[in-house]
């Protein structure tokens, strides 16, 4: 008998996060990221398979991922385990740390940032530019503040 794991978006704490990170999108910038009619799973699911990439962290200092739709597994180059476990700020160079930091701070401050540009690498070194990136804090039903997420429309190897 083969057993086999469930997807991602198939686990009852990332549907669950995927309506968070909904909510709080829709919340912040005014508009739906994607369709949200159907049940959670499903919605999880369309996330998960959305042809742009959604990442998101926790609220630790330093932050460790804790989503990441399929775009974000293939542009990181990593597996759903290994981004589980990277902290957010090993997506961006050292000398592009500090410009990262400010950038967190800012959303942080003001819910959300739009138009974000900015050079990342993958998990392989493989430099990318994100180009009109949002990001955005991402809270619970009750407004607490869990962390931050990003969505990624555009972006270009370089």
């Amino acid at each position: 008998m083969t057993y086999s794991l469930p997807q991602p978006w198939q686990q009852d704490k990332i549907i669950q996060h995927s309506q968070h990170l909904l909510a709080s999108f829709e919340h912040w910038l005014g508009y739906s990221l994607i369709d949200r009619s159907g049940s959670p799973e499903e919605v999880a699911h369309l996330l998960f398979e959305a042809p742009f990439v959604i990442v998101s962290h926790d609220s630790q200092p330093d932050p460790i991922f804790n989503y990441g739709n399929q775009k974000a597994l293939e542009l990181w180059e990593v597996t759903w385990d290994q981004l589980l476990q990277m902290p957010s700020r090993q997506t961006a160079e050292e000398m592009e740390q500090e410009e990262r930091a400010l950038l967190l701070k800012e959303t942080q401050e003001k819910g959300f940032v739009q138009n974000y540009t900015g050079i990342r690498i993958s998990s392989t070194k493989r430099r990318f530019q994100i180009q009109n990136g949002i990001i955005w804090n991402v809270m619970d039903d009750q407004q607490n503040y869990l962390g931050q997420a990003a969505l990624c429309p555009r972006y270009q190897y370089l």
